[in-house]
Formats: structure tokens, C-alpha cells, sequence
């Protein structure tokens, strides 16, 4: 039951629903809110306390029918249906609020709109009655207008006509008091009259103003020329003139003319901006500043002309600079000088309004600090070749020995470099606006001219070397031949420098302050490849030093060409003493090692030594024995094929090593060289038993002190029985000289070498 009476509530709460809506909008649309309407009254007059719409509603009698006539499920759907009704009524009520005040809103303009229409009405009326009435007044005094204004006519022409004639006195009295602009205005009112009457009724008139404007116009000139004058002044003769059709563009070339003289006065003189602040070059750039500016003031369509004039001259300081540049000036000089072209171009840029002349010194600035990076490379490389050509003049001053033009050459070589990268350094790190466009353009020419300088240092190292001519002594003659030994000698070792040192020290540099930006393409890679100038050097370094052999070892193989030229072998003489072609040799060998210690670096390894040094010494101490027991011709050709068959079981011994940058190898390997040659010259001869005995005496000798000297004595003394053998080969009777007889030649030559070295002391 109580469920049927659930369902049968729900159309009357439907009911109520729409009836509560219905009051609500009648009371808000009420035209007397406070007074309820009719039908709200009769309805709340016939409500009961259970009717939730009413005025007299009970919550607890509606709460007591409620429960009474529901069950527990009707209840909860009464619950969530009147929360339903009250967010709708809520949503509801919105709605109608905004409505009405969009509509309040539209009324408050239309009022507004009604009251400014209305304002005007009253003074619009007033207006048309006053009208009426003043059009019947203009009617009666028609007549009596005409005539006054026809006389006001008449007066006027008389008053014109009397300027006319008082042209010429007024003009006269412009003149005196300088009142040019009046002058012009009197003159330039009077032409219309002039050019219709000028050539008859006023005639002398315009004579005379004539003659007193051609006054004026001579005054005007003067001022306008006058430096003296004020720009404003100036300015207004010039206008003054255009009115008085005078051709001002005759005026404006020559003041053109004397502004472009005037730049001679101001000419750029870097070394008095070292010295002065501000110098006289920029107190005369700003008396042309002012210039211009009168000039643009009196002449406003001359700016296509000043700019020109201002670009000419930034182009004349350029050209100086560029000359300033090639001499040995530091940074800070060059940003000196550009500080003040800076300037300059900002200066007329303010005055002009314009950035050409600041993009002109962008151009000239490009230059300049190019030709001073390349110019730096160039004293560089001048200073390099200064000092290693020093080595080749003749005295033996301590300015032009070895190790000083080896010193500072290198010291040259990185040090200058250094000090020129740390120099443009100071150009990149300037905060004044100067180079920011430029610093990718700097790094670039820098590494460029890296790249360049490197190269040709090389190929004037090359030159100094002779490479390109047939031979050295035909290029720096015989006598210059020692001092150009040294050159190359110093040019291999600061080949080697440059590759070992000089290039990766130089490299961390750029690396540090030249490695961001580049205008280079991608596609064009780095400017500086260090790796290729040190394949250059390294090359060109080993080729040095072998150079420095091959003259050296060429002017021993002279003396051992002579040594076998001058006697008959097969006729010698029994030998006294050692020859003096060994001493020579020893001298040679002595002058080489102390030019090799003022270059070359000592090898701080342990020397050297062949594995079959032991061997070879054992092989010869008794070789010699044998060559010493055996006294005739039999016994010496058998010991002949003894010699062949112990060089066949002797260990081999490396004669020939690659020459490294010190004294010892250096020097070894020359020695080794002469003894080969010797061994050469001994084959090309035909000894007798006394000949080859003078060899034997001249090599037995040479060992004691060829041991002191070389680091390889294994291969030295092969090399020395070698010349044995090939003269024992070479000999018809190879009979040595006995141990006895060997040894007092020996110490006979010691003892007169030893007085010959303390006689100069005594």
C-alpha cells in the first residue's frame, strides 16, 4: 500500500514544482514586489501548513505526513528529488539575475543617449530665431556694405602702391640694420607688381631695389662663407638667397670644395696619438664635425655629398694606418689609432643619422687588422732569417757564433710566435666595440697565418740550405764554407725544435684563445694543421743534418783524394812517422766536434755499444798478432785468407744508423762515412810493401783517438781493418810492420804532438 501511495504522489509533486516556478517568476516580474499578486494570495490563502510553496508551511507536519504515507524507499527518492529541485531553482535563479542585468545595463546606455540628444535642442532653437532675425537686418544695410567695402579696396591699392614707391628707402634702411630676412620678405611681396609694371609705371622703383637686393645678396654670400658666423646665421642667408632665386648649388659647390680642403688639416698622425689626449688630429676631426653640421643645417639635401666626404675620410686614415701598420708596432698601438677612426665614424653617424660611415670603417678596419697580423707573421719571419744569416759573416764575434744564432732562433720561433698570438689576443679581448664584427675574421687569419708563416719558414730554410742550386759551395762560395756547415747544422736543429716543441705549444695556444668561431666553412676544414707543418719540419730537419754530413764529410774525401793522388804507391818510400794527412783528418774531426757540441744536444743514453764488440776486439788483437808473427810472403798471403775467413764467422756488426739530433751520433756517423770513403781510396790503389806499411802505421794510429770521439767503436774498428784488408788486398807484398817498430813510430808521433800543442803555451 504504502508503496502504490508513493507512485501516485509523484504527479502532484510534478505539479507543485511547475506551480512554484510560475510564483516565482510572477513575483519577480511583480510590478510592486512588495505586494504579493492575486493569485499568489488566493493560493496562499487556500494553502495548508503541508504545501512547501506556502507562506505557512510546517517542516513538521510535512516531516510527519511524509513518514506516515512513505516507506523507507520513498523517502530516499523524495530526498534525492528535492535535492534535485533545489540545484535547479539555484540554477535557475542565476539565469534570471544575469538576464535582468544585462537588460539594466542596456537601459542605463539608452538613457544616456536620450539626455546628450536633448542637451543641444534647446540651444538649436535659440539659434533659428536669432536667425531670422539678423538676415532682416543684413537686408536693410546691403547698400551701405558694398560701398564701404569698395572703398577698403580703394584703399588698399593706395597702400601698395605707396610700399612701392618706399621700397627702395625701406630696403636701404634693411641694409643698415642687417635685417636681411625683412629685406627679402618687402622684395619677394613687390615681385608680382614689378614683373607686371617693373617697365613702366615703376620703372625706377625696381631699379632701385634692384641694386639695393643685389647689395644684400653680396652680404648674404659673405656671411654664408664666414666661419665666423653661427651656424643658424649661416643657415639663413642660405635660405634667404633660395628665395631671392640666386643659384645657391653654385655656393654649395664651393663650400663643398672647401670642406674636403679642409681635411688636409686634419690628417691622422699615429705616433702624436701615443703621445697626446686628445691629439690635434681629433680636436681638428671635431671643428670638421661642426662643419658638416652647418653644412647639413644650411644645405638639407646634401647628405649623399657629406657622407661621401665623411667616408673620404675614414679612407685616408686607413691609408695611413696601413702604412703604421707595417712598421713593428704592438697592439695597443693599432687599437689606439682604430679607437680614434672609431670615433671619427661614430661621430658622423650622429651628425649624418646614418650607419654608412660606421660600415665604412668596418671595411677599412678589416684591412688594417689584417695587414697587421700578416705583417707581424712577415717581421717574424725577416727576424728568423736575420739571425741564422749572421752565422755566415766571417768574424768570430760571440753576436754571430753558433749557439747564440741557435738560441735565438728558437727563442724566435716559439717565443715570437707566442708573444704574436698573446698581441692579437689583446685585439680579440678589446671591449669598445671596435672588433666585435671582426673576431671570427681574426681567428681565422691568424691560423692562416700560421699555416703560411710555417711554410715559408721552411722554404727559406730550404733556400738558406742551397736545395735549390747545384751545390752549397757554388752558392756561398769555398771560403764560406765552414760558416755555412754551421748554418745548416743550426737549421736542422731548429728544424727539429720547430716540429718537437715550437708546433705543440704553439697549437695549445690557438686552443685556447683562437678556436671559437671561424667564417670557414665546415667543408674547408681547420686554416692551421699542425700535423702537416710537423711532417714538413721533420722531413726537413733529417734532411739537414744528412746535408751537414754529406759537406763534411765531402771536405775530409778532398783531403783523402789528395792523400792518394800526391805519391806512387807502388814506389813509396819505408815509412818514418805517421802521415800528416792524419792530422788533418783529426783536425777536421775536431772543428766538427765543436761545432756539433755549440748545436747539438749530448745523447744523455748510455752509449751504444755493437754486441760484437767483444768479439771484434778479441777478432783483431789477434788477427794482429798473426799479422805480426808472419814475416814473409807466404805466411802473409795465408794470413790474407785467414782475414776473408774470419770476417765470414764474425758477428755482424751495423755499420750505417740512423743519425739522430746529437754530438755523438752526428760525429759517428761522419767518421764512418771517412773510413768508408778511405776504404774506398785504398781500392783504387796498387801498393808496394812499403806503402802498405804507411797505411797500417796511419790506421793503428788513428784508432786510440777515433775511440775518444766516436760511440760506436765496434763499428769503427771494422771500419778500420776493413782499410786494412782492402790495402792488404791491394798490396803485391803485404808485409806488416813489426809490434816494436809500430809501436816507436806510434809514440814518436805522440811525443811530437804533445810538443807541438805545449810550445805555443811556453
Amino acid at each position: 500500500m504504502m508503496g502504490n501511495d508513493g507512485d501516485d504522489d509523484a504527479p502532484l509533486l510534478l505539479d507543485a514544482k511547475a506551480k512554484r516556478m510560475r510564483d516565482l517568476l510572477s513575483s519577480f516580474y511583480a510590478p510592486n514586489p512588495s505586494m504579493p499578486s492575486h493569485s499568489h494570495t488566493d493560493s496562499s490563502i487556500h494553502s495548508s501548513p503541508d504545501d512547501i510553496n506556502s507562506s505557512s508551511f510546517d517542516p513538521n507536519h510535512y516531516m510527519n505526513i511524509l513518514v506516515n504515507n512513505s516507506n523507507l524507499e520513498g523517502l530516499l527518492k523524495r530526498h534525492v528529488d528535492m535535492a534535485a529541485e533545489i540545484k535547479n531553482l539555484d540554477t535557475d535563479l542565476q539565469m534570471l539575475v544575469y538576464e535582468n542585468y544585462n537588460k539594466f545595463i542596456s537601459a542605463t546606455d539608452t538613457i544616456k543617449r536620450m539626455k546628450s540628444n536633448i542637451l543641444g535642442m534647446e540651444g538649436n532653437m535659440e539659434y533659428l530665431l536669432d536667425k531670422s532675425r539678423s538676415d532682416s537686418v543684413n537686408t536693410s544695410l546691403f547698400e551701405k556694405r558694398e560701398h564701404i567695402e569698395k572703398l577698403h579696396r580703394t584703399c588698399n591699392l593706395l597702400r601698395k602702391v605707396q610700399f612701392i614707391y618706399d621700397l627702395p628707402d625701406r630696403l636701404g634702411k634693411c641694409i643698415k640694420s642687417e635685417a636681411y630676412a625683412d629685406a627679402v620678405r618687402f622684395y619677394t611681396g613687390a615681385m608680382p607688381i614689378f614683373k607686371a609694371y617693373g617697365d613702366s609705371s615703376f620703372h625706377d622703383c625696381k631699379r632701385a631695389s634692384d641694386e639695393a637686393i643685389a647689395i644684400i645678396v653680396k652680404n648674404l654670400e659673405g656671411k654664408l662663407f664666414s666661419d665666423s658666423e653661427p651656424i643658424q646665421v649661416r643657415a639663413e642667408a642660405a635660405l634667404l638667397l633660395k628665395q631671392l632665386n640666386f643659384p645657391v648649388e653654385n655656393l654649395k659647390a664651393k663650400l663643398l670644395e672647401r670642406l674636403e680642403h679642409s681635411l688636409k688639416d686634419s690628417q691622422l698622425n699615429p705616433e702624436e696619438i701615443k703621445n697626446a689626449s686628445p691629439s690635434a688630429h681629433e680636436v681638428a676631426i671635431r671643428e670638421f664635425a661642426e662643419a658638416i653640421r652647418s653644412f647639413r643645417v644650411i644645405f638639407p639635401d646634401s647628405e649623399t655629398q657629406l657622407v661621401e666626404i665623411a667616408k673620404d675620410l675614414i679612407t685616408r686614415d686607413f691609408v695611413i694606418t696601413e702604412e703604421y701598420v707595417t712598421t713593428r708596432i704592438c697592439a695597443a698601438d693599432l687599437l689606439g689609432v682604430l679607437r680614434v677612426i672609431w670615433n671619427e665614424s661614430l661621430l658622423m653617424d650622429e651628425i649624418l643619422q646614418e650607419e654608412a660611415v660606421s660600415n665604412h670603417f668596418l671595411e677599412g678596419a678589416k684591412a688594417a687588422v689584417k695587414l697587421y697580423v700578416e705583417s707581424a707573421f712577415s717581421q717574424l719571419l725577416l727576424d728568423i732569417s736575420d739571425c741564422l744569416l749572421k752565422v755566415l759573416k766571417r768574424d768570430e764575434t760571440e753576436e754571430h757564433s753558433l749557439p747564440v744564432a741557435r738560441d735565438a732562433s728558437t727563442k724566435l720561433a716559439l717565443q715570437g710566435g707566442r708573444n704574436l698570438l698573446l698581441e692579437v689576443c689583446k685585439i680579440l679581448d678589446d671591449d669598445s666595440g671596435i672588433v666585435d664584427k671582426l673576431r671570427e675574421p681574426i681567428i681565422d687569419w691568424v691560423q692562416e697565418g700560421l699555416q703560411d708563416f710555417f711554410r715559408k719558414l721552411e722554404d727559406q730554410f730550404q733556400s738558406f740550405s742551397g736545395k735549390n742550386n747545384s751545390s752549397a759551395t757554388q752558392i756561398h762560395g769555398l771560403t764560406e764554407a765552414a760558416a755555412f756547415a754551421g748554418l745548416v747544422l743550426v737549421l736542422a736543429q731548429l728544424s727539429a725544435f720547430i716540429e718537437q716543441t715550437a708546433i705543440p705549444k704553439i697549437n695549445e695556444e690557438l686552443a685556447v684563445s683562437f678556436s671559437a668561431g671561424s667564417d670557414r666553412g665546415y667543408e674547408y676544414g681547420p686554416a692551421f694543421i699542425p700535423g702537416d707543418i710537423s711532417r714538413k719540419f721533420r722531413s726537413a730537419g733529417e734532411k739537414f743534418l744528412q746535408q751537414y754530413i754529406n759537406i763534411r764529410t765531402q771536405r775530409i774525401s778532398l783531403l783523402q783524394k789528395k792523400r792518394f793522388a800526391t805519391p806512387k804507391w807502388i814506389k813509396h818510400k819505408e815509412p818514418r812517422e805517421v802521415h800528416m794527412f792524419v792530422d788533418l783528418f783529426l783536425q777536421e774531426l775536431k772543428v766538427i766536434g765543436n761545432e756539433v757540441k755549440q748545436v747539438l744536444p749530448q745523447d744523455t743514453r748510455k752509449h751504444r755499444r755493437s754486441n760484437a764488440s767483444s768479439a771484434s776486439s778479441k777478432s783483431n788483437s789477434f788477427r794482429e798478432e798473426k799479422l805480426l808473427l808472419r814475416s814473409n810472403t807466404q805466411r802473409a798471403r795465408s794470413q790474407l785468407l785467414e782475414t776473408h775467413l774470419a770476417k765470414l764467422f764474425k758477428q755482424k756488426v751495423e755499420i750505417f744508423t740512423k743519425v739522430e739530433y746529437t754530438q755523438e751520433s752526428v760525429v759517428t756517423t761522419i767518421v764512418k762515412l771517412c773510413l768508408k770513403s778511405l776504404q774506398e781510396f785504398v781500392r783504387l790503389q796498387t801498393f808496394n810493401r812499403s806503402g802498405f806499411q804507411q797505411i797500417q802505421l796511419d790506421i793503428q794510429f788513428l784508432r786510440t783517438p777515433l775511440r775518444e770521439i766516436v760511440e760506436d767503436e765496434a763499428a769503427m774498428d771494422f771500419l778500420l781493418d776493413e782499410v786494412i784488408v782492402a790495402a792488404t788486398e791491394r798490396c803485391l807484398d803485404p808485409i806488416p810492420l813489426e809490434a816494436p817498430i809500430l809501436d816507436k813510430l806510434i809514440q814518436a808521433k805522440l811525443a811530437k804532438s804533445s810538443d807541438q800543442n805545449t810550445s805555443p803555451s811556453s
